[in-house]
C-alpha cells in the first residue's frame, strides 16, 4: 500500500510538472532539449500508470527462477539500492533539466554580474556572471552522462571486438591484437588526449573520440579471457560442426555469453569516464565554456575558492555522487551475476 501510495505521489508530480512545461509555457516540442524531455516525462508517466494499474506485467520477471536469484542477490546490500535511487535521480536531472531548471544555465544577469550565496531565489548560489549554480548541474548531469555513456560505448566496441578475435583465433593472432593492446595503453593518457584534441579540436564529440579509444586493455583482456573459457564448450562446437562462419560464432554464441561480466566492467568504466571528462574540462581540454559541464564548474570556481566556496562545492558533490552510485551498482551486478551464485 505505502509502494502505490509514493508511485502515486510522483504520478501526480510528473503530471503537474509536465502541465506546467506544456500547456502553461508551452514547452513541449519547439526544441530537441524540449523533445528530448518530452519523450522522457511521457514515458515516465506510461511507467508509472503501468506500475499502479498494471502490476502483473512485471511479476513476470520475477517468476523465472533466473531472474528471481539476481534480484535476491542485487537486494542482500545496500549499495546497489542506494545506488539505483541515486541514479535514477540523476538520470532524471539530466533528462528533465529543460523542464525542472529555474533558470537558463547560460544566461548571464548583467544586473547582477557577480556571485551570490545559496538562497531561496537560487538554490546553490551563482556564479561570477549571475548564472544559476543550480540550474548549471542540472544541465551538467546532462552532459556527464552522454559523454560517459557514448565513451564507454565506443571503448567497448573497441576493446570488446579486438579480445574476441585474441581469444577466438589464439596463437599469433592473440599475441599480436593484445601486444598492439598493451603498447597502446603504455601511452599516458593525458598525452594521447592532448593529442588527439590538439589534432581534433575541442568539442563533445571529439572528447568521446579521446576517452573511447583510451584504456582498451580492460574490454579487451576480459573478453579474451571469457572468449578462452567459452569457446571449448559443447554448443560452440556444435555450432562449428554445422557450419556456423566465425563471425556467427562470434557474436551469436559466444558474446551473449559474455555480456553479464561486461556490463559489470562497463558499469564501472562509465564512473571512471565521468571523471576522465571532468577532469579534461577542468585542465581546459573537454568542454568549453559557455556551456555547462561539471569540469568546466570547478575549473571556474577554484578561483573563488575562498570568496564563493560554492561554486566548487556543488558541481564536485556532483562528480562525487554520480561516480561513487556506478560504483555501487557495478558492485552490486557483480555480486547478482555471478554464475556462481546463479547455478
Amino acid at each position: 500500500m505505502k509502494k502505490k501510495i509514493i508511485l502515486f505521489i510522483l504520478l501526480v508530480i510528473q503530471i503537474y510538472i509536465s502541465y506546467q512545461n506544456w500547456l502553461v509555457e508551452g514547452k513541449i516540442w519547439s526544441s530537441l532539449e524540449y523533445k528530448f524531455a518530452t519523450a522522457f516525462s511521457v514515458l515516465l508517466i506510461v511507467l508509472l500508470l503501468l506500475l499502479l494499474f498494471k502490476k502483473s506485467i512485471f511479476l513476470k520477471f520475477k517468476e523465472n527462477a533466473l531472474y528471481a536469484k539476481m534480484f535476491k542477490e542485487f537486494n542482500k546490500g545496500y549499495g546497489g539500492k542506494i545506488a539505483v535511487v541515486m541514479l535514477a535521480l540523476i538520470f532524471y536531472a539530466a533528462f528533465m533539466a529543460p523542464f525542472i531548471a529555474p533558470y537558463s544555465p547560460t544566461k548571464i544577469d548583467y544586473s547582477n554580474m557577480t556571485y551570490s550565496a545559496p538562497s531561496l531565489e537560487h538554490w546553490f548560489g551563482t556564479d561570477d556572471f549571475g548564472r544559476d549554480m543550480f540550474s548549471r548541474v542540472l544541465y551538467g548531469a546532462r552532459i556527464a552522462l552522454g559523454v560517459g555513456f557514448s565513451a564507454v560505448l565506443v571503448n567497448a566496441s573497441l576493446g570488446v571486438s579486438l579480445g574476441l578475435l585474441a581469444g577466438y583465433y589464439g596463437g599469433k593472432a592473440d599475441m599480436i591484437i593484445m601486444r598492439l593492446v598493451e603498447i597502446w595503453n603504455s601511452i599516458p593518457f593525458i598525452l594521447l588526449a592532448l593529442a588527439i584534441i590538439s589534432a581534433l579540436g575541442t568539442g563533445i564529440f571529439n572528447i568521446i573520440i579521446a576517452v573511447g579509444i583510451t584504456g582498451l586493455i580492460n574490454f579487451s583482456r576480459l573478453t579474451r579471457s571469457i572468449v578462452f573459457q567459452i569457446k571449448e564448450k559443447e554448443y560452440v562446437t556444435s555450432a562449428k560442426a554445422l557450419g556456423a562462419s566465425d563471425l556467427r560464432i562470434l557474436y551469436n554464441h559466444i558474446l551473449p555469453n559474455s555480456i553479464s561480466s561486461l556490463i559489470v566492467l562497463g558499469t564501472l568504466r562509465i564512473g571512471i569516464s565521468i571523471l576522465v571528462v571532468a577532469g579534461l574540462s577542468f585542465l581546459g581540454l573537454g568542454i568549453q565554456p559557455p556551456t555547462a559541464a561539471w569540469g568546466t564548474m570547478l575549473n571556474r570556481g577554484q578561483e573563488y575558492l575562498i570568496q564563493a566556496p560554492w561554486m566548487s562545492i556543488f558541481p564536485g558533490l556532483a562528480i562525487i555522487i554520480t561516480v561513487l552510485s556506478f560504483n555501487l551498482l557495478g558492485d552490486a551486478l557483480r555480486d547478482a551475476l555471478d554464475p556462481r551464485q546463479l547455478d
